[in-house]
């Protein structure tokens, strides 16, 4: 028997709801087809916008979508992607595959997406080819409400009024797609650049520096050594991460459904490396922002494997199981633990690219085994992470060895969420919970479970997908469950 303690008297700090955000690139059948079928399409659509990939999104209550890259942002002219379709310039998506772009999904497309999913826009703008007038043009375009020139373009092109932008992404992966630069070349640019970002009546850019990838510490001990401030004034509100989960090497990644023990455990032990990077990349920002006013933004994330047969190795379409919903269960857990820090998470990427939630097929739709993850996760959005301590045992073989489960408990509206997972391929684990600070009356719990391998199909679409948890109970000291194998469970709890 497993101990879980919960204090629901301490109360640590606000999991933001952005930690559950998506992201989407013009890669392979990403944005055409996963989302934008077109207005003539047979596919049940509203403005060209899937009406089954949108209400999907909504369900799980996706907070912010960033677009439109990726490698591709800095390859990508804004202005291509404005106006009436079919003067709209067509280009070679060199970064993904050498297809042709013909642009139809833009800015207005997405503003309408994130409007019918509910979300935040995060934009990326283009540091890489593009210039400071151009991004600069951007933010007037979208934001402005005045009389400008960009707002009157925006008003030509059908949309008199400005639209809310929060987020804004200065750059994307400038150590190598974005401009191959030192951290110092990009530090210097992105004080240009990001001095032209302006505040339009009452919308507030939160402006977001390209960040490190992986373990490239002295990138960002460069960046905010050179670009963090000026004098006093603070020039950037976060700065990102990008780190992918690879169980083997990525000259031989394996497809997703292929894998043995060994790539099974390997796999936990580096999605929990996330910890240690948050750790360290935090502890290099506070030198030079003690008072912690600069976030981290975990912009992209998600496990990467080969590409499914008979796809284009460019379009990086990949499977979903079980054992990928785990991983995101496992960093998820870690985002939530270290909330007071990490400010955004964006999973990459959303639909029919790398570790996606949503696969289309034609008017075909299915949900993966992640996307149930996020399912369970939703309620903990804007909560209040509990303190809480899990009694867990090492598993797996000799090579790797990773903690048997993982966990997050948060309180929001006087209910209690606790989700939890069990990454044993073979052990049941009954949970014994104590809950302190909290008298629960009432108990509902749901369960994703199933072999580790297993995955969802267009032939079988609900193979994996949630069912209720039964057998949770109150006992004299909190309540009591059992958590089968390979599973995560996600209980909640009423009470005072």
């Amino acid at each position: 028997m497993a101990k879980l303690v919960i204090n629901a008297w301490n109360k640590k700090f606000k999991i933001n709801k952005d930690l559950y955000g998506q992201f989407s690139e013009h890669i392979g059948r990403g944005i055409y087809e996963g989302i934008y079928v077109g207005e003539d399409s047979t596919v049940e659509n509203v403005n060209g916008l899937r009406c089954d990939v949108v209400r999907a999104l909504r369900d799980i209550q996706v907070p912010v979508l960033r677009w439109p890259g990726g490698c591709f942002a800095d390859y990508y002219h804004w202005k291509d992607g404005i106006g009436p379709k079919e003067g709209r310039k067509k280009i070679v998506n060199a970064n993904w595959g050498s297809t042709v772009e013909d642009n139809s999904f833009g800015t207005h497309e997405f503003m309408e997406l994130c409007e019918q999913v509910g979300c935040e826009p995060y934009i990326c703008g283009n540091v890489g080819s593009g210039t400071v007038e151009e991004m600069s043009d951007w933010v007037e375009y979208l934001t402005c409400g005045g009389s400008s020139p960009m707002s009157e373009l925006r008003a030509k092109n059908g949309h008199p009024q400005p639209w809310k932008v929060k987020y804004w992404g200065v750059g994307n992966e400038n150590w190598g797609c974005g401009g191959n630069m030192t951290p110092e070349q990009y530090g210097q640019a992105f004080r240009r650049y990001r001095t032209f970002c302006r505040n339009y009546g009452d919308n507030r850019l939160y402006c977001i520096a390209g960040g490190a990838d992986v373990a490239d510490y002295n990138w960002t001990e460069g960046v905010m050594k050179t670009a963090a401030f000026c004098g006093e004034r603070r020039l950037m509100d976060g700065i990102s991460l990008h780190y992918y989960t690879q169980p083997n090497t990525w000259d031989h990644k394996k497809r997703a459904t292929e894998f043995d023990v060994s790539d099974y455990y390997r796999g936990f032990v580096r999605a929990r490396r996330m910890e240690e990077l948050i750790e360290k990349h935090c502890e290099i920002m506070s030198r030079y922002d003690p008072r912690h006013e600069i976030g981290l933004v975990v912009d992209e994330w998600g496990a990467w494997y080969e590409v499914e047969p008979g796809t284009h190795p460019a379009f990086l379409y990949q499977q979903g199981t079980m054992r990928d919903a785990l991983l995101a269960a496992v960093q998820l857990d870690i985002f939530n633990r270290h909330a007071d820090r990490v400010v955004m998470a964006n999973l990459a990427q959303m639909v029919n690219v790398i570790h996606s939630i949503i696969l289309t097929e034609g008017d075909r739709m299915l949900l993966t085994p992640t996307y149930h993850t996020f399912a369970l996760y939703k309620e903990h959005q804007d909560a209040q992470l509990l303190d809480s301590w899990l009694e867990t045992e090492e598993i797996g073989d000799e090579e790797s060895r990773i903690l048997n489960m993982s966990h997050t408990a948060s309180m929001k509206n006087g209910v209690l969420t606790l989700t939890i997972s069990n990454l044993s391929l073979e052990q049941s684990e009954q949970i014994d919970c104590y809950l302190l600070g909290f008298y629960g009356t009432t108990i509902k719990g749901r369960l994703l479970q199933a072999d580790c391998a297993a995955h969802n199909t267009f032939e079988a679409a609900q193979q994996v997908k949630p069912r209720e948890l039964q057998g949770a109970a109150f006992t004299d000291s909190g309540l009591k469950f059992m958590l089968p194998p390979c599973s995560i469970a996600q209980i909640t709890v009423s009470g005072s």
